[in-house]
């Protein structure tokens, strides 16, 4: 019962999201051709909203659900890498019609389509976790 909450806020945020419209294919075709705010409304407010929050825990040393400290790693630099990985994670995106996150909340309301996603996100996964250690990092 300890993640029953996790659960719980896992589906209101599904239900928020697909209400939003923000797992809608005609979303997020309007928002790769620059001709709706729609999305990137909801993605700036998800940005300020995460930076934001990041900015509490570090202040106030808040600690996480089992009462541990949180620990927010420093990334190192780096350009070249976030250009290709995102250009990537974009590309897969506009292709699909979907990021990675809605993909279980397109299940959850019928589109089974998106299965076939699910599978080449996972095995793209799966990849990158074989190769990892030969990319640059």
């Amino acid at each position: 019962m300890k993640l029953a909450r996790f659960f719980l806020t896992g589906i209101f945020f599904g239900i928020v999201l697909t209400k939003a419209e923000a797992v809608s294919w005609y979303r997020i075709y309007e928002m790769f051709h620059f001709q709706s705010f729609h999305m990137f409304g909801i993605i700036g407010t998800a940005l300020v909203t995460g930076v934001i929050g990041l900015q509490i825990i570090k202040k106030k040393k808040i600690k996480d659900f089992k009462g541990l400290p949180i620990n927010i790693i420093e990334k190192e630099k780096g350009f070249w890498r976030y250009i290709l990985g995102g250009s990537m994670f974009g590309l897969g995106w506009a292709l699909v019609g979907a990021c990675p996150g809605p993909i279980f909340i397109l299940l959850g309301t019928g589109t089974y389509a998106i299965v076939v996603v699910l599978i080449g996100a996972l095995l793209g996964t799966y990849i990158y976790g074989l190769l990892k250690d030969r990319l640059p990092h």
